[in-house]
């Protein structure tokens, strides 16, 4: 389809929704008289309408007002435009509190247009939309789910019942994004954190607050391993450095001025307050102060795996994507000025290296610049933003990465590159971050001695490759659908006995790959071989060895592989050989 005809049909399946929105206010009004609208827009694949109703509507009443739509779109009723005075708007929604504030708002004199469907409903709208219900026939939409949404988001607001809808002018439009909506369900991370024995969450722990599982155990050591040695062949000098600090410190890096409200509460104790960080930068700070450093030391990379601690929203809590604890690969350069190119560039190759072992391929570099027309949320000064942004820009350029640039996207001390990475089911995820900083330095009053023996002040750049750990590992389960590769998976081998007599054959073939360091697990259970690789084949294990009379016999092993099936016989010996290079190699296979 041609990019003319894409947007022709967006617009027209926007407009579409937009009327469908109505007739699902409509429907509600006819259903229940007592009901306040407040708004429905159109959105991204369909529709919803936001209501202050005293009835909490259930899946089973979206029946019956399915049911009233269809009864509205098959009655062939108009949509009639009508341009009222503000006075008069005021009259036609007076009692509804909700579009007398969103009237009130608007300037004077403006022209105020409300959309009639029939003779009998009316609603505050700018439009368009399609001049009768018969053009809707044929648009297909579905049901989707009822939520709470505060009126205007805000939390301080009445909660309101918003009420989607899927809507497509093809049906099989509709059909391939229920399609879609399916999928994303069995790769949603929550469910295979449950089902794969990852992580879990307490409501008496509190919300927010994950708790690894032994297998989550391994592949959090697994990945914390990875990132940690490729740190230290590249120069990094790893720290540990403690989960509180004090409101002090985070008075002096501006966190308590600009990032107080994502913070936890301060804790006083014998007249000392303190908090739950919510990010290392301020604890490393410290570490490069300690010490007297000329310009020849330079650069000191210092990075850690370090636990972080923000008080999100109940609202925005989603699995470990989005916690109130989480884990962060962190790190701080401290260059001299003329040493920034080369080191965001190293931390660029770093980034793609890392990608190039997972397998990535879908993904873009953002350059993240603060909101010129929101300088209260953002510290420094013009000269030094302006300074980071170019230098940041500058070194994109050179790179020859695909980048695009977004204002408001900066941290508040910072520009920054994120690179932003396609999930397979279309999330659009920040793994990595490279931001610059000239604005901490002078806070924490940081220096080196150059080499006319003065001293000056370090250039900062905080990176994080895999970002929270916690999140990349919720971006590679949706990724993969829980089949990690063999590297990463937390049992990357399971031996199983066909019967009682082979047992202690079985166990020599387990005793022989534990030894060789293989994550591997052996069921001797007496159970069917069809259940226990059935079971294997559910957690995702990638590699089973099926030891049998034959297989005893022969010296060999059935090798059954998740992502290739069934291998045939092999020698142990040639099964130890597939699997450690596999692992060495860090293979990544897609099943």
């Amino acid at each position: 389809m041609e990019e003319k005809e894409k947007l022709e049909k967006a617009e027209k399946e926007n407009m579409y929704r937009h009327s469908m929105a109505h007739v699902l206010a409509k429907a509600l009004m006819e259903l229940y008289p007592t009901t306040k609208l407040t708004i429905g827009p159109s959105i991204e694949n369909g529709f919803y309408y936001d209501v202050d109703l005293e009835h909490n509507l259930t899946p089973e009443d979206f029946v019956a007002i399915e049911q009233k739509m269809q009864e509205i779109i098959a009655s062939n009723q108009d949509f009639r435009r009508e341009e009222v005075s503000k006075e008069k708007a005021l009259e036609m929604f007076k009692g509804n509190e909700y579009k007398e504030e969103l009237i009130n708002e608007l300037p004077k004199d403006e022209v105020i247009s409300v959309y009639y469907l029939g003779d009998d409903f009316v609603d505050l709208c700018r439009g368009p939309h399609v001049e009768n219900t018969k053009y809707l026939r044929g648009f297909s939409y579905k049901f989707n789910k009822v939520s709470g949404a505060y009126w205007r988001g805000n939390e301080k607001n009445k909660m309101l019942q918003r009420i989607y809808f899927f809507g497509f002018l093809d049906k099989q439009d509709l059909k391939q994004h229920l399609a879609w909506i399916e999928e994303a369900k069995q790769r949603d991370h929550r469910k295979l954190g449950k089902d794969l024995g990852i992580f879990m969450f307490s409501e008496v722990v509190g919300k927010g607050l994950p708790m690894w599982l032994p297998n989550g155990f391994i592949l959090r050591r697994t990945l914390s391993d990875y990132i940690t040695d490729k740190e230290l062949s590249m120069g990094y000098k790893h720290v540990c450095t403690p989960s509180i600090g004090s409101k002090e410190l985070y008075v002096t890096s501006g966190h308590w001025d600009h990032y107080q409200e994502d913070m936890f509460p301060a804790m006083v104790r014998d007249n000392e307050t303190y908090v739950l960080r919510p990010m290392n930068c301020p604890h490393h700070m410290m570490i490069y102060k300690n010490f007297l450093h000329s310009y020849k030391d330079l650069p000191l990379r210092i990075a850690e795996v370090a636990n972080d601690f923000r008080f999100e929203a109940s609202g925005n809590l989603t699995g470990i994507e989005r916690a109130r604890s989480f884990t962060q690969n962190d790190s701080h350069i401290f260059c001299r000025p003329d040493q920034i190119e080369q080191e965001i560039k190293g931390v660029i190759d770093l980034i793609l290296n890392v990608y190039n072992d997972f397998g990535f391929k879908n993904y873009k570099f953002r350059l993240s610049l603060r909101d010129k027309n929101d300088s209260a949320k953002y510290f420094g000064n013009d000269e030094l933003w302006g300074k980071s942004e170019s230098a940041l820009r500058k070194i994109l350029k050179e790179s020859g990465a695909e980048y695009y640039e977004a204002e408001g996207e900066a941290a508040f001390y910072g520009p920054k590159i994120d690179v932003q990475v396609k999930s397979a089911i279309g999330h659009d995820v920040t793994l990595s971050t490279v931001q610059l900083d000239y604005q901490l330095p002078e806070k924490f009053e940081l220096e080196y001695i150059d080499e006319n023996s003065a001293k000056v002040r370090p250039v900062v750049i905080h990176r994080a490759i895999l970002g929270s750990l916690d999140r990349f590992i919720a971006f590679l389960l949706e990724e993969t659908k829980g089949n990690l590769p063999t590297w990463l998976a937390p049992v990357q081998a399971k031996v199983l006995s066909i019967n009682e007599n082979v047992i202690p054959y079985a166990k020599d073939v387990y005793n022989s790959l534990k030894a060789l360091g293989i994550r591997v697990e052996l069921d001797d259970r007496n159970e069917s071989i069809s259940k226990k690789i059935r079971e294997s084949q559910l957690q995702k294990v990638p590699y089973m060895l099926i030891c049998g009379a034959k297989e005893e016999e022969n010296g060999t092993v059935a090798i059954r592989s998740k992502f290739e099936g069934d291998l045939g016989a092999k020698t142990l010996e040639e099964c130890e050989k597939l699997i450690m290079e596999e692992i060495s190699n860090k293979i990544v296979k897609n099943k």
